[in-house]
Parts: C-alpha cells; sequence; structure tokens
C-alpha cells in the first residue's frame, strides 16, 4: 500500500525482514533448549517493546504464513521494497531458522516485492565460498547477512577481521556483493554478547573502502553506540540500520530521540536505513509512529540536529534504494 503522509508520498524499503519457521516442529532435539530458549527472547523484545494491540499469541509468532508476511508488509505496512537478510542457526533447527531457501519462495513468487540477499559464516571455507558463489549465479545477490555470534559446533562465534572471514570479503568484492549487513547489536540468548562487538567493523570497511563494499551495521551496535558512531564517523561505507533502534519509539520515546539524535549528528541522515526485523515487529505502526515524530527540542537545540521530512523519506527508503538499485518513482523522491 503506497504512503502518503499529510499529502506527501513516502516510498518505503523495510531494509531487514524474515521469513522464519521456529515452531517446535522444527527444533533439533538435541538442541530444544536453546532453540526454544531463542524464539522466546525474540518474543520477550516483541512484547515488550510492541503497543499492545500489535502483540501477536507465541504460537504464530513461531510460525507465520505468506498471507501473514504479505499482509503486514504490503497490505497494510507501506511498504514498497522488503529486503529478506537470512540467519540460519542450523545447530538448533533442522530446516534452518530463515534460510534463503525459505526467502526465496516469496522472492520468486513476488519478484516486484522482495530482494533476495545471500549470507556466508567464515568457519565454512571454502566450501562456504563454493556456496556463495552459487547463490550469487542463481540469484544475483547484491547483499549479505554475516551473525558472527552464531554457534557452529563447538565454536561459538567469529570476527571479520578473522583470515577466513577476509577470504570472503575479497570473494564478496569479486562478486560485487557491496552490501555486507552486519549484525552486531543486543544479544539473543544463548549467543555470547562479546561475538556481536562492533570493533571488528573498523579494520574490514578500511580495508574495504576502495573495493566498494559497504558495511550496513544491523542494530547500530546497540548496546555499544559510542563505538558504533566513532567508526562510523571515520568510515563513510558504514551505515546503520536502525533494526530493535526502531520500536523504542513506541516504548521509549525520548530514548529513541537520543539515540537517532546522535547517529544523526555523528552519520548524518544518508547512511541511516529504515527496518522493522519483521516478525519482531511490523512496520505499520513504526512507520506511522515514525513520520509523526519529532525530535525535543532541548535535542535538537543541544546537537544541532534535527529530523526534516527529507531526513524521514531518506531514512525510510531512499538510503536502502540507492544502496540496492532500487527504482523509486519521481514523485517518492525528496523535493529539490
Amino acid at each position: 500500500m503506497a504512503y502518503k503522509h499529510n499529502g506527501e508520498d513516502v516510498f518505503v524499503v523495510d531494509s531487514h525482514v524474515h521469513f522464519w519457521d521456529a515452531s517446535p516442529a522444527n527444533w533439533r532435539p538435541d538442541a530444544s533448549v536453546y532453540a526454544e530458549g531463542w524464539i522466546n527472547c525474540f518474543y520477550d523484545y516483541h512484547k515488550n517493546l510492541s503497543p499492545p494491540e500489535w502483540v501477536w499469541p507465541l504460537p504464530k509468532y513461531q510460525k507465520y504464513t505468506e498471507q501473514d508476511i504479505m499482509k503486514d508488509l504490503f497490505d497494510e505496512g507501506y511498504v514498497d521494497v522488503a529486503i529478506f537478510l537470512p540467519t540460519y542457526l542450523k545447530d538448533w533447527y533442522t530446516k534452518g531458522f530463515n534460510t534463503i531457501d525459505q526467502d526465496a519462495v516469496l522472492v520468486e513468487k513476488y519478484p516486484q516485492k522482495f530482494i533476495l540477499n545471500g549470507r556466508w559464516d567464515a568457519r565454512d571455507g571454502e566450501a562456504g565460498r563454493k556456496q556463495l558463489r552459487e547463490d550469487h549465479a542463481r540469484w544475483g545477490i547484491k547483499g549479505v547477512k554475516l551473525y558472527t555470534a552464531e554457534w557452529k559446533g563447538a565454536s561459538k562465534g567469529w570476527k571479520l577481521t578473522d583470515d577466513e572471514s577476509r577470504r570472503f570479503l575479497d570473494l564478496c568484492a569479486e562478486l560485487g556483493i557491496v552490501n555486507i549487513h552486519v549484525h552486531k547489536g543486543p544479544t539473543i540468548w544463548p549467543l555470547n554478547r562479546d561475538s556481536f562487538d562492533v570493533a571488528d567493523v573498523d579494520d574490514v570497511a578500511t580495508q574495504y573502502r576502495d573495493a566498494g563494499l559497504r558495511f550496513i551495521v544491523e542494530h547500530c551496535g546497540l548496546p555499544r553506540l559510542e563505538d558504533f558512531c566513532w567508526i562510523g564517523t571515520q568510515e563513510p561505507n558504514v551505515y546503520g540500520g536502525l533494526a530493535v533502534v526502531m520500536p523504542f519509539i513506541h516504548a521509549r520515546p525520548r530514548y529513541f530521540a537520543e539515540v537517532l539524535s546522535e547517529m544523526l549528528w555523528w552519520l548524518g541522515e544518508d547512511r541511516l536505513t529504515f527496518a522493522s526485523d519483521y516478525a519482531l515487529w511490523s512496520p505499520k505502526w513504526l512507520v506511522e509512529k515514525f513520520m509523526a515524530f519529532e525530535l525535543p527540542d532541548d535535542i535538537k537545540e543541544q546537537k544541532g540536529v534535527d529530523l526534516t521530512l527529507e531526513s524521514k523519506k531518506k531514512i525510510l527508503g531512499l538510503n536502502a534504494a540507492k544502496l540496492y538499485d532500487i527504482k523509486v518513482p519521481a514523485a517518492q523522491m525528496v523535493s529539490g
């Protein structure tokens, strides 16, 4: 559903969505405590940060339908294009939590609505690079989602600066997979908080700047916002993905204003991307509250930033559209 705000056309790209299966039938018997704990942790974020009328029952949250996602994103949620960011977690989920294959079903059916991203794990070595080549050849992917704290056997995480990681980043540069989405935010039980530390973004952002790679730091490093901002201001190829940041607009609006204003001051309005993290949250209420939101006067005065209509349009869709070469109707561009 095309979005208008006070007569203004707004193009919306939800840059972080999933089509997951965390139902008990998909829990690995030898890891069910982790599979259940993971989705329950997600559900706690969903319950605690959503308006009450937007809270789902747990069984629906564990596994929702094609009809749900199409209604919530496009029929009601104002989204023009949604970007899938897969998360595998095959140590816990038999078929994976949210794989490329799961997402591809909807991409093939609704090619104008979805963009499919890939993924890789530095610990997969040459077999993983072979898979990445195949995924790129089949789907023409322009981006990948990296989950540095994912468990794999005895390993509980890896870093972007690992030698094997650099081999994957070299391959991304070679193939033109330029959008590197990295989960660097709140931990989800039972993953380790330290494996989501944002520090390793700094080195690779410098190394791969000339190669054209962009590092979209999903969740903006929270709770390490200051570290993220210091890195982002030095590295022009570092972006902030606002998944998890966005729902604080309801649950803690002052905190949301402080976080967003910091990133506007350090990174600017051209390097922030809207995301619902669906089905963690539904985009409809996030978009509506964001378009109605104003920074408090004391924050605007103290930091010298503002959240203008132009800023909102860039964050809600135009910035992500540039990253993914999405065609935007002229009426939905910023004026001037």
